[in-house]
């Protein structure tokens, strides 16, 4: 086989390798950032958590 012809047929295959990663990795990364709806999330659980520990502190201790 012609050396040319040899080059050429590396260069489409390692074009095809590449461009089926890309696609490959298209479908796997998600398309939204969630990271917002997370820092929402935990910023939610730190006002409940404050909540409690102050109402804890506001309340009597119990009789015995």
């Amino acid at each position: 086989m012609d050396d040319d012809k040899l080059k050429l047929i590396l260069a489409a295959l390692g074009g095809l390798v590449f461009s089926l990663i890309f696609i490959l990795l298209a479908f796997v990364l998600p398309l939204k950032d969630n990271s917002v709806n997370k820092t929402i999330q935990a910023k939610h659980t730190l006002e409940k958590i404050s909540k409690g520990i102050k109402e804890g502190q506001q309340r009597p201790p119990p009789d015995k």
